[in-house]
């Protein structure tokens, strides 16, 4: 169930070697970057691998939040997933869970199409519920498309981003 009344595109090409793809339930090859103890760190603060069980489990609770999505880059004319990312009006956790992708942007590239999203939805703001301190690249990732702390929490800040209204759907 994605965002009440509005119906979530299978994919959003964001240029011709990346694209986000509806979640589609088939979520097995993710499982050995939530097996990553230093991402997992990074995404809830523990260093616990995450078991199938727990990873259907989060899987199906974003699902049930918002869009969720497969962040897939364009390899030899085949599209192959390297991270997800669940957009809704008050949050936007993204992993880009392949390493070999870390530091190329892509997750700023992706926060970008989800923000012009929310433009079309007509929001005002776009809300992140928490971004760790420790997390420097995820803050500079947010923050790089204007996302600003503005509420600190027991582990880091909630952000949040002022968006202009689209008349496009």
């Amino acid at each position: 169930m994605p965002i009440p009344g509005i119906k979530q595109p299978n994919l959003i090409e964001i240029d011709n070697m990346l694209r986000l793809r509806k979640y589609d339930g088939i979520c097995d090859f993710a499982l050995s970057w939530y097996q990553d103890e230093n991402l997992v760190y990074l995404v809830d603060g523990k260093r616990e691998p995450y078991t199938m069980e727990r990873l259907k489990r989060m899987y199906a609770y974003l699902d049930a939040r918002g869009e969720l999505y497969w962040i897939e880059i364009n390899d030899s004319n085949r599209y192959i997933p390297i991270g997800d990312v669940t957009f809704w009006q008050e949050d936007m956790p993204i992993v880009i869970g392949d390493k070999t992708f870390h530091g190329k942007h892509i997750g700023r590239k992706v926060l970008e199409a989800l923000v012009a999203r929310g433009g079309v939805l007509g929001y005002n703001t776009l809300y992140v519920q928490e971004i760790y301190d420790f997390n420097i690249a995820s803050r500079k990732c947010f923050e790089s498309v204007g996302f600003q702390p503005f509420e600190k929490t027991e582990n880091g800040n909630r952000y949040r981003l002022s968006i202009k209204k689209s008349s496009e759907i």
